[in-house]
């Protein structure tokens, strides 16, 4: 009866693990920096957030008080903004890749 619980974890870590998260390097209003490489981490201003994962595409990257909301639309590329002290808000800027 113990291998059902153990199971269960090891799906819910893997999920976590494989996040869909695309290549991004953005700007966001307040001098944020985020990045992450394919697969991730997600670095906030250099730092590695805490990620969660709502659905493939969808993630939040927390790291401090500044949250970032990553959004993967259908034909593959990315959307961030983030939440950040008082109340802070605001859509990120994706640098341009290739």
């Amino acid at each position: 009866m113990r291998l059902v619980p153990v199971t269960i974890a090891l799906l819910v870590l893997a999920h976590a693990a494989s996040a869909n998260i695309p290549l991004i390097n953005a700007t966001c209003p307040g001098k944020i920096e985020v990045h992450a490489d394919e697969g991730g981490p997600v670095y906030v201003n250099g730092q590695v957030a805490k990620l969660k994962t709502f659905n493939d595409n969808y993630y939040e990257a927390q790291h401090g008080k500044v949250v970032i909301s990553i959004s993967i639309n259908p034909d593959g590329s990315s959307s961030l903004s983030y939440t950040g002290p008082k109340g802070a808000n605001g859509i990120c800027t994706l640098a341009e890749h290739g």
